[in-house]
């Protein structure tokens, strides 16, 4: 594995886990901003510029939701 692949498998990783535990706190919404930004960027470096567009939507509903729930 390349350091491009380990690093699309952490920020999908954790994806996945701060989605899990969006519940708990607003904070988990945050990170949750955050992987899917780390995902974007992860598409965009391997080329797969869909992937890239989408997981930067993701990242903006994310931190919009964020804000709405700290409010």
């Amino acid at each position: 594995m390349d350091t491009l692949t380990l690093f699309g498998l952490f920020a999908v990783s954790m994806m996945l886990v701060t989605y899990t535990l969006e519940n708990r706190s607003p904070w988990m919404v945050f990170l949750f901003a955050i992987a899917c930004a780390l995902g974007s960027s992860y598409g965009f470096l391997q080329g797969a510029w869909p992937f890239g567009v989408v997981e930067a939507i993701w990242a903006v509903i994310a931190l919009k939701r964020w804000l709405d729930r700290r409010g």
